[in-house]
C-alpha cells in the first residue's frame, strides 16, 4: 500500500536529488533535500484538508484533481511562481530571469541580491501572518503549553495579528532596511521594505478571503445535502451518500486549488530564506508537491495521519523562524544551511514529541475519553488544562 501510493514520490525524490548532485554538486543536493523536507512538512495539513474535501467528490473529479490539479500545483506554484517573484522584484521579464539564471549566473545573483530586500519584506510579512494567526488561536492541542496558552488568550483581541505584523514591519524598516544588503554593499531600502511588506500583508488577506469564499460555498453545499437527507428520512426514502459532481464538484475543485496556492505560498516564499537559486527551489518544492498528492491519496484510501498531533505546531514554528530570518537577512547574511536546518530541527522535534506522546498514552492505557490525550483542552476548564499539561510533559514537550 505504501509503495503503491508513494512510489512515484520516492522515484521523483531519488531522481531529483541525483540530478542536483550531478549538475550542481553536494551543496545543491543538501539544499534541495532541505527544501523537500520543509515543503513536505508544511504540506502535511494541506494533504489532510485535501483528503477531507476530496472524499466528497465523485471518481471523475478526484482524478481531475490528482492529475491536472497536481500539475498546476507543481509547475504553477512551485516552478513559475518563484520566477515571477524574481522577475517582478528585479524588474526584468520572466524569460529574461530564466535566461540570466542559465547563461549569466553572476548577473542573475546580483539582480536577486538587489531585489532581496523587497522579496524578504514581502515574504517575511506573509509568513509572519501565517505564524501569528496560528499561534494566537486557541487550539485544543497545545505543544508548548507555557507559551501557547497565554498567547491564545491574547489572540481574543480583534486584529491583533495584523497589528503585530505591522509593528514588526515598522521595526524592520527603521532598523535593517536603512542598511540593506545589496550587490554593491549597503543601501537605504526603507521605502522598498515598507511597500513590499504591506504588499505581503495584503496578499495574505486576499488569499485568506478567497479561501473563505470557497469555504462558505462548500458549507452551503453541505447544508443543502443535509437538508436533502433529512427530507428523505422524513418521507421514508433510503438515504445514500452521493459524491458531489457537476457544478458543486467544480466549486470544490476551485476551492482546493486556491487552498493549495495558499499552502504553497509559505513553502515558496520560505524557500527564499534558504536559497535564491530558482532551479534548486523548483526541484525541492516540486518533490514536496509530489508528496502532497501521495499523502492525499493515502488519506483518502487508508485513513488519517492525525497521530502526529504536534507536527502542525512544529511546521508553524518553522514558518515563524523563517519569517524572522527573512526580515533579518534584509541587512545581515545568514548561511543557507543554518536557515534550512532551523526549520528541519523544529519539525523533527515536534514529530518526536508526537511519537513520545503516543507511546505515553499507550503505556497508560488512555483512550481519549478523559481528555488526557490533549484533544479536548480548550483552556476553559482548569482541571482539564492540568490533565493536558501532564500529557504534554509526559510527551517530552
Amino acid at each position: 500500500m505504501v509503495l503503491r501510493t508513494f512510489g512515484w514520490s520516492f522515484a521523483v525524490t531519488a531522481l531529483g536529488l541525483a540530478f542536483a548532485a550531478w549538475q550542481w554538486g553536494w551543496e545543491a543536493f543538501g539544499i534541495v533535500l532541505i527544501l523537500s523536507v520543509l515543503e513536505i512538512s508544511l504540506s502535511f495539513d494541506n494533504a489532510v484538508v485535501n483528503a477531507g474535501v476530496l472524499k466528497k467528490m465523485n471518481a471523475f473529479w478526484q482524478r481531475i484533481f490528482l492529475t491536472l490539479g497536481i500539475l498546476i500545483a507543481v509547475f504553477g506554484m512551485r516552478l513559475v511562481f518563484p520566477v515571477v517573484i524574481v522577475a517582478i522584484s528585479a524588474k526584468v521579464g520572466p524569460v529574461e530571469a530564466v535566461r540570466l539564471a542559465l547563461d549569466d549566473p553572476g548577473r542573475y545573483q546580483d539582480l536577486v541580491t538587489d531585489a532581496h530586500p523587497a522579496i524578504a519584506a514581502f515574504g517575511g510579512m506573509f509568513l509572519l501572518m501565517i505564524f501569528l494567526e496560528f499561534i494566537l488561536e486557541d487550539r485544543e492541542i497545545k505543544w508548548l503549553a507555557w507559551l501557547e496558552r497565554p498567547l491564545a488568550r491574547l489572540g481574543k483581541i480583534d486584529m491583533l495579528a495584523v497589528c503585530l505584523a505591522l509593528i514588526a514591519l515598522l521595526a524592520t524598516a527603521l532598523t535593517f532596511a536603512g542598511h540593506a544588503h545589496v550587490s554593491t554593499g549597503h543601501a537605504d531600502k526603507t521605502a522598498t521594505v515598507l511597500l513590499s511588506g504591506v504588499a505581503g500583508l495584503i496578499t495574505y488577506l486576499v488569499v485568506g478571503g478567497l479561501s473563505g469564499f470557497f469555504e462558505d460555498r462548500l458549507e452551503e453545499e453541505e447544508e443543502h445535502e443535509h437538508e436533502e437527507e433529512e427530507r428523505a428520512r422524513a418521507e421514508g426514502r433510503p438515504v445514500s451518500a452521493v459524491a458531489l459532481a457537476g457544478k458543486a464538484a467544480f466549486f470544490l475543485f476551485l476551492y482546493l486549488e486556491v487552498l493549495d496556492a495558499s499552502f504553497s505560498f509559505d513553502g515558496v516564499i520560505g524557500a527564499f530564506a534558504i536559497t535564491n537559486h530558482i532551479f534548486w527551489m523548483a526541484l525541492g518544492l516540486g518533490i514536496g508537491a509530489m508528496y502532497v498528492r501521495s499523502l492525499t491519496v493515502y488519506l483518502v484510501r487508508q485513513g488519517t495521519l492525525d497521530d502526529y498531533v504536534y507536527l502542525e505546531h512544529g511546521a508553524h514554528y518553522a514558518i515563524g523562524a523563517l519569517a524572522a530570518i527573512l526580515l533579518i537577512t534584509i541587512q545581515h547574511q545568514i548561511s543557507e544551511i543554518i536557515t534550512g536546518l532551523i526549520g528541519v530541527v523544529l519539525i523533527a522535534a515536534s514529530f518526536l514529541a508526537s511519537v513520545r506522546r503516543n507511546r505515553a498514552l499507550e503505556a497508560s492505557g488512555a483512550d481519549g475519553t478523559d481528555g488526557t490525550d490533549g484533544t479536548a483542552a480548550d483552556g476553559t476548564d482548569d482541571a482539564q488544562d492540568e490533565r493536558d499539561e501532564k500529557a504534554e510533559v509526559t510527551s517530552g514537550a
